[in-house]
């Protein structure tokens, strides 16, 4: 009997401690709690990590040697496990040719389906080809009315240039008699055509001339394989005197079912071309035979040769060439250094050769004259070189400074000097493929007069509709080789729909996905699998999800559960709380202080918890205040025109001096704005940082305003375990410093480069300062054992013999951010940077904790501390995006009125945001839509929260309702709890 259970006992993963927690089976189940009370500890390296070791473990030796093996976690027992999935925020691949609709398998589909009913097109002209067999042929020929005259006749000679005396002579010895030259007969017999030889010319050989007729079959039989023979798979069937009738019919057959017809316009004749090959027989191409491969931009059967299927060339901008017109032709090409003897030769002999002087500033130039240094000349120049036997004097054309960075940049065999062309170069879209990565006869084939790669660039939604209505278009066998390809197509789309992702293209890069998107990707996938009995833990999927979506994504977790599926899933949402089954609550506080359950059952029962943070969130006991008053703005920073991507040639005005929220549905345009336009904007022009190449946008007005524009992301702080929040603030030097002040470091003329573990001195040599050492394993996975020489440490045992107030260095990285401000509480300035992450709800963690294990939300708020550990003049603009992420309701008070003081000091603060209890706290709103991708890139709404709400048209505003006190109006959920104010801040 199978338990209705999963029991954890003994859990001391991490900050655990002793857990022991019961999840029910095929139920909904919430882990919630505040930052760092243990909550990943217990779903992923707990539940998670456990289920995935005992699946690897039940695999044969051999194949764990290829898999790896995950590490046991520290717990007792674990019963009651099912299969387990893990959709984590990961980004779904960095790979360039990874997109959409390859991590989806959509385009793998899409695959099958264009090389088992597409209709191949030439890439030249358009005609639609097509392969038949002689039997074919000749079936379509008696289709044609009994007694139609037909010649059956070889091209064997298109449009190429001759007098073709020979060929015309090895006919007659062959036995032919009659040919069309350029749609004149002659017979060989009896006329010696005098041909032009500089003129094209088309032959045809005349095989046979017969009447149709079924009698006559076996004679066409052999006149057609005849004709074929000599024209290399190709026949021509010439009707001299068809009725319209007769070739209006056979034209509309022919062309449908692949062969060629030509309508002349002198005369009564009507021309049909057959092939037994995949060619075009007006143009001469041949198209290769249509595979499944033929569509993929991974493979060079269907890789578009230019860019190798990436879509996308390097070339030199001229844009980054020369950045400054203004500046005088010896200085303006940023790539050329008029200080080297080569470049200056060179631009001395064109600036003679064009009567100007090196110091005319280059926009007084003429176009031509411009164009000439960029591009090259046409004419040749006189280049003087000085050597130590005169002036030597070399006549040649100018290769243009374009062309040189061009050239070099494929020849060089340098690194650094690749990196520095590089520097000049900006990436654009393959000319030859548009973009679509595909090879030009692979675009050429249709579905529904469709090419495959109109189908990559339609949005999921749009692709969906298309789909849904084409079996109505296709013939019969195409339906039924196409029938089950269809279904799949379609459920896949849906269930993208489903996840509130129908705004996406299938061609848009993978790695420009955030991470909400590349799990609610997963999520689809995992449900179109229609698996039961699985184990689902998640980490936070309503991530970077508008309320309206969230509700969407929470039906569509409901129905994996009502499959019969086991749901645990980490999230802060209150929404989700609300429509979970079960929640636990963990806690009390983080780090050393949590780790422990704090309460455990429906929401009902957290809310009635007393000595839960959530349950008083939740309840209503606790709230996010909305300020009784909005900040009025001092001037305005105005974004002019913005059409990057699906932004609609948008006017913005973001207010200084206050705090502003861009909202919107997912794919409405929000991360474009703040990212491509605003902030690239900025950095070009206020920083003249040329390395960013800004959303398309005509201005940025009001940047006098501003004296320095900063973003703080969720980029990682480091890429080595040697990084953690203790270096990446500073505050590590101050206490080395410390260390270095001790009375035993005097003595030993220890300085502080002696408390470093990332040079050679202190740190320990065994592990190199890593503090653990890696032995592989040949059929378990690798293992991460303490170092025997240092213990862990880090530091060798000299420098670990210096201790203040009783703590070794090593002791004082495992000190948790609160432990920590206590301990230097002599130390005012390591206290104001401890103080700063505090403030940021970052005082459980640890300061020598690795930045590799921080989280996107974590290294944000590290960095948000580092700015507020910065000297401001208060004309600062900061850009951050989702801010919240990862973040309990009682951190996000705190991180809220950071955002305050960061205001109130005079600078300007613009997030990306969907977190209303944030939105509520914004003097200004600019919220983007109405819906995702093509149906976004507009301003619905601008200005307070209060005046957004009350707009219908607005999502956001609606939602808004329930969380403000001076509107009466209901919101979507309709579960409002009476909402409270605060006055501002007046410092």
């Amino acid at each position: 009997m199978s338990k209705d259970t999963i029991d954890v006992r003994g859990a001391e993963e991490h900050n655990l401690k002793d857990l022991d927690v019961t999840i029910p089976r095929e139920e909904f189940t919430v882990v919630t709690g505040l930052s760092g009370s243990g909550k990943s500890s217990l779903a992923f390296e707990t539940v998670y990590a456990e289920g995935q070791r005992r699946y690897i473990e039940s695999l044969s030796a051999y194949a764990r040697n290829f898999l790896g093996q995950m590490d046991k976690p520290q717990v007792e027992t674990v019963e009651g496990l099912s299969p387990a999935i893990s959709i984590d925020q990961k980004n779904a691949a960095n790979n360039p040719r990874s997109t959409v609709g390859t991590v989806t398998e959509l385009h793998d589909y899409l695959r099958l389906l264009y090389a088992r009913v597409g209709t191949p097109h030439c890439p030249d002209c358009g005609r639609e080809v097509g392969e038949q067999s002689a039997q074919n042929m000749v079936e379509r020929i008696l289709e044609l009315p009994e007694g139609t005259k037909a010649k059956l006749a070889a091209p064997v000679v298109r449009d190429q240039k001759g007098a073709f005396e020979d060929l015309f002579e090895e006919l007659v010895s062959e036995g032919y008699a009659r040919v069309e030259i350029d749609g004149e007969e002659y017979d060989l017999t009896m006329d010696d055509p005098d041909l032009d030889e500089n003129f094209d010319h088309t032959v045809d050989v005349i095989v046979d001339r017969v009447k149709v007729s079924t009698e006559d079959r076996p004679r066409i039989i052999d006149s057609v394989e005849t004709a074929l023979a000599e024209a290399e798979g190709v026949l021509k069937v010439i009707l001299p005197d068809a009725s319209e009738e007769v070739a209006a019919d056979l034209g509309e057959e022919a062309r449908r079912t692949g062969a060629l017809g030509e309508e002349r316009e002198e005369d009564d004749r009507f021309v049909v071309e057959f092939s037994k090959d995949l060619a075009c027989t007006h143009c001469g191409i041949d198209v290769p035979e249509i595979e499944t491969r033929s569509f993929s931009f991974n493979s060079p059967h269907g890789a578009c040769p230019e860019c190798e299927g990436l879509g996308e060339t390097k070339e030199v901008d001229e844009d980054l060439v020369v950045q400054d017109e203004s500046k005088p032709l010896k200085h303006v090409f940023e790539a050329w250094s008029y200080n080297r003897s080569y470049y200056q030769t060179r631009l001395d002999a064109v600036a003679e050769h064009f009567g100007v002087s090196l110091s005319t500033p280059f926009e007084d130039l003429e176009e031509s004259i411009q164009q000439a240094f960029l591009y090259g000349t046409d004419e040749e120049v006189v280049f003087k070189r000085s050597t130590k036997n005169g002036t030597r004097r070399k006549r040649k054309r100018f290769e243009g400074v374009i062309p040189n960075l061009e050239r070099r940049y494929i020849e060089t065999d340098s690194d650094s000097t690749r990196d520095h062309i590089e520097d000049y170069m900006s990436v654009t879209e393959c000319p030859a493929c548009d973009g679509t990565r595909l090879k030009p006869a692979s675009r050429a084939v249709l579905v529904d007069d469709t090419a495959i790669t109109e189908i990559n660039a339609m949005s999921i939604g749009d692709a969906l509709d298309h789909f849904e209505s084409m079996e109505a278009d296709l013939t019969e066998r195409e339906k039924v080789i196409a029938e089950e390809i269809l279904k799949e197509i379609r459920a896949r789309l849906s269930f993208m729909v489903e996840v509130g992702l129908e705004y996406l293209t299938l061609d848009r890069e993978a790695a420009t996905l955030s991470g909400g998107e590349s799990q609610r990707i997963r999520l689809a996938t995992q449900i179109g699998s229609g698996l039961v009995g699985v184990l689902y833990v998640l980490d936070e999927p309503s991530i970077g999800l508008h309320q309206r979506d969230n509700d969407r994504l929470l039906d569509t977790l409901e129905e994996l559960r009502d499959l019969g599926n086991t749901l645990l899933v980490v999230e802060h949402d209150e929404e989700t709380m609300r429509r979970a089954d079960n929640v636990i609550d963990m806690g009390p506080g983080p780090g050393k202080r949590g780790g422990e359950v704090v309460a455990n059952g429906t929401v009902e029962e957290v809310k009635a918890t007393e000595e839960s943070i959530t349950g008083d969130y939740l309840s209503g006991r606790k709230q996010i205040p909305v300020p009784d008053e909005r900040r009025d703005p001092e001037g305005a920073l105005t974004v002019l025109g913005a059409r990057q991507h699906n932004l609609t040639d948008l006017d913005v005005d973001i207010p200084l001096g206050c705090f502003t929220a861009i909202t919107g549905v997912s794919g409405s345009g929000k991360s474009t704005l703040m990212h491509e336009v605003l902030y690239k904007g900025l950095a070009r022009q206020m920083n003249d940082n040329t390395s960013v190449i800004p959303g398309d946008h005509d201005s940025l007005e009001g940047l006098e305003e501003i004296e320095t524009v900063r973003l703080i992301d969720q980029s990682p702080i480091g890429r080595t375990p040697r990084s953690n929040p203790a270096t990446y603030t500073g505050v590590f030097d101050y206490i080395r410093e410390l260390f270095a002040q001790t009375k035993l470091s005097k003595q030993r003329g220890y300085e502080k480069g002696r408390f470093s573990f990332n040079v050679k001195g202190g740190r320990c040599e065994e592990c190199g300062g890593q503090g653990t050492v890696k032995i592989e394993m040949n059929f378990l996975s690798d293992v991460h054992v303490p170092c025997e020489e240092c213990d862990g440490a880090q530091y060798n045992d000299a420098t670990l013999d210096v201790t203040y107030k009783g703590k070794t260095i090593a002791d004082v990285l495992e000190l948790s951010v609160e432990e920590a401000y206590d301990f230097f509480e002599s130390s005012s300035r390591i206290r104001r940077r401890l103080k700063l992450l505090k403030d940021v709800g970052l005082d459980y963690m640890k300061l020598g904790q690795p930045s590799t294990t921080l989280s996107g939300g974590e290294a944000q708020r590290i960095k948000l501390a580092e700015e507020l550990g910065k000297k401001d003049s208060g004309e600062t603009l900061y850009l951050l995006d989702e801010p919240t992420t990862g973040l309990h309701s009682e951190d996000e008070r705190k991180l809220i009125d950071v955002l305050h003081r960061l205001t109130d000091d005079g600078n300007t603060v613009v997030v990306i945001e969907h977190e209303l209890d944030l939105v509520k706290n914004a003097d200004h709103i600019i919220d983007l839509g109405p819906e995702g991708g093509e149906n976004g890139g507009e301003i619905v709404a601008t200005g307070t929260p209060e005046e957004v709400a009350r707009l219908d048209d607005s999502h956001t505003g609606r939602y808004l309702r329930d969380l403000l006190p001076k509107i009466d109006l209901e919101g979507p959920r309709g579960e409002r709890v009476e909402p409270v104010t605060a006055p501002m801040d007046d410092d």
